[in-house]
């Protein structure tokens, strides 16, 4: 079976379920999840199966029904696969009520397919993830919600 390229159109109306091999394909994940939202407590790292998730409450920029319903969110899977090391920088882990807002997700590559995948957070705030390969997804975990705030993020000029 062929695998599709993911679009930012795949999303709609539809749970999201996509994944990321290459950095074109991040580029859409990370459009996606740009500007949710995270308590520090769920962001984990299981080392020995090198793998490294968020559950995210993403805003659902896919969404053609916001004229209708309102601005959205929906709690998300953001996972990582073949992940060496993690390294942050600007959070405090110690501080279980910490909020964290993801700005992007992007590819740096290395040798051989190797390389990190940042996540860059509001603030100062990055994660930094050295993996063995690219291989990201995304999945809504959840149905959509009202998103608290009622209204879609903004970003100064």
């Amino acid at each position: 079976m062929t695998q599709k390229d993911a679009t930012f159109e795949d999303g709609r109306e539809a749970p999201l379920n996509l994944g990321a091999f290459d950095p074109d394909d991040l580029q859409i994940i990370s459009s996606l999840a740009q500007d949710a939202v995270f308590p520090i407590t769920e962001m984990k790292w299981r080392s020995r199966d090198r793998k490294f998730a968020l559950l995210i409450n993403r805003f659902r920029w896919e969404d053609d029904g916001k004229d209708r319903h309102g601005a959205e969110r929906v709690q998300s899977l953001l996972v990582v696969d073949g992940v060496l090391r993690v390294a942050s920088q600007g959070i405090e882990r110690g501080d279980t009520d910490m909020v964290l807002s993801l700005m992007s997700v992007t590819f740096e590559p290395g040798e051989e397919g190797s390389g990190h995948v940042l996540m860059t957070l509001a603030g100062d705030g990055a994660i930094r993830l050295e993996v063995e390969a690219l291989e990201v997804s995304l999945k809504d975990v959840t149905r959509p919600y009202r998103a608290p705030s009622k209204s879609t993020p903004t970003h100064p000029s």
